[in-house]
This record gives C-alpha cells, sequence and structure tokens, in this order.
C-alpha cells in the first residue's frame, strides 16, 4: 500500500480519522506519518489538553488552591503549576509529589486511580485483588448514583453482589 499523501513511499502507519462523524482511513509513510503528528501536535496541544485536565479539579478550600502550584518534587524541581503548563511530570518521584493532586486527574483520565493492567512477566501473573476490585466497583457505584445514572448503578451493584458471593465461596 503506497502513502495517501506523498503517493511514493510504502505507508507503515495506518490512522483512522473522524471528523464531523465522518471517519476517514489514513495509510501514511513514516515521514508523512511524522509530519501529521507534529501537525497533530501544533493543533491540538497533547501538553496544554493534559496541563488543562489537570486544572479540573472541584473547587477546593483556598488554602489547597494556594498549596498546589507551589508543590514542587524534591527529586527533579518540577512544580506542579510548571506540570499543569507543559502537561507531563519530570520524573518518577512526581507522582508521589503531586499524589493528592493527580488522583483526580488519573481517575478522570483512566477511569480509576487503581492500576488493573497485565504484567509483563506470565510467572507473576495473578488474580486481581479481590478488595481492591470491590471497591473500585464501590466507587464506580456511588459514581452512579451521584450522576443519577441509576440504570448503571443496578448494572454495577449486581456484579458486586456476584463478586461477594464469590468471595464468601
Amino acid at each position: 500500500m503506497i502513502c495517501n499523501i506523498c503517493g511514493k513511499n510504502p505507508a507503515t502507519v495506518h490512522l483512522t480519522e473522524i471528523i464531523d462523524d465522518q471517519m476517514n482511513e489514513l495509510h501514511l509513510c513514516e515521514e508523512c506519518a511524522r509530519q501529521k503528528s507534529m501537525q497533530m501536535e501544533q493543533q491540538f496541544g497533547l501538553s496544554e489538553l493534559l496541563g488543562g485536565m489537570a486544572g479540573f479539579e472541584k473547587a477546593a478550600p483556598k488554602e489547597k488552591e494556594s498549596a498546589a502550584p507551589q508543590v514542587k518534587c524534591a527529586n527533579c524541581g518540577l512544580s506542579y503549576s510548571d506540570f499543569k503548563k507543559i502537561g507531563r511530570l519530570g520524573c518518577s518521584e512526581c507522582y508521589d509529589a503531586f499524589k493528592k493532586y493527580l488522583g483526580p486527574l488519573l481517575k478522570k483520565i483512566h477511569g480509576s486511580i487503581i492500576h488493573f493492567g497485565k504484567s509483563p512477566y506470565k510467572a507473576s501473573v495473578k488474580q486481581p485483588d479481590k478488595r481492591a476490585e470491590l471497591q473500585e466497583l464501590r466507587n464506580q457505584l456511588q459514581n452512579a448514583v451521584d450522576t443519577e445514572a441509576f440504570e448503571e448503578a443496578a448494572r454495577i451493584r449486581d456484579k458486586i453482589k456476584v463478586l461477594e458471593k464469590r468471595e464468601k465461596a
């Protein structure tokens, strides 16, 4: 397959764009994909998007609002306000430094602050911690009730009951 943009090189990147409810498939060579990526970064500003999401937190007490921008990572020196501007953390220790501010952001992006992903080592793969799974479902249930999504709340409630029965057995 040939690149849709330059028409010369073989397409190695395949994108699906959805614009105004219209789906378009793009088959791009590596160079055109790189250019398209830069255009999208400039147009949408991924770091601005993430940084903007960091400011979504519900109105907090005045002391928390004024404290957040002054918090700095002891390892790399990145401040929380700098993170909000650039949308990227400076090091792995930033997660601990900004923990109480990142929790709501991670929940908004990933739907949870608890990671239930796969382990890279097959030997170490275990069943998910049932207590953590139940707690996450209870949090989802509370969110569904708070947003008045009662059908979703009922579905989650039923899921909780099934897991609780399995745990007792």
